[in-house]
């Protein structure tokens, strides 16, 4: 048996603390709604809100991106409609559903 996929924290890895006057942009969040805003990458969106960007589907363990810049291959995630991309180089959008659980197991806790 598996063990249990490791939940973000309550609260955000990342603490917004400079353009906090950029407009809001609404998206969802592992089937929760979630807000970001305009100009955040899916990572920097995800990361003011969880505690990790997504769980390894091998090691199980809690991953937030390393490299920042697209070389690393550690920041993926999907999309509701099956799509990957890199969260680091994707621009967050309106209505954007992202989900950080490895396919398969459910998008919500």
């Amino acid at each position: 048996m598996n063990a249990p996929i490791p939940r973000p924290a309550a609260r955000g890895q990342l603490q917004r603390l400079k353009e906090l006057d950029r407009p809001a942009v609404a998206f969802v969040l592992d089937g929760r709604p979630a807000t970001a805003l305009a100009g955040d990458t899916v990572l920097t969106a995800v990361l003011t809100q969880a505690g990790r960007l997504r769980v390894n589907e091998f090691s199980r363990q809690p991953r937030a991106g390393f490299c920042m810049m697209g070389a690393c291959q550690d920041c993926w995630v999907r999309l509701a409609d099956g799509r990957a991309l890199r969260a680091c180089q994707a621009m967050v959008e309106p209505g954007m559903h992202v989900c950080t659980q490895p396919a398969g197991t459910g998008d919500a806790a």
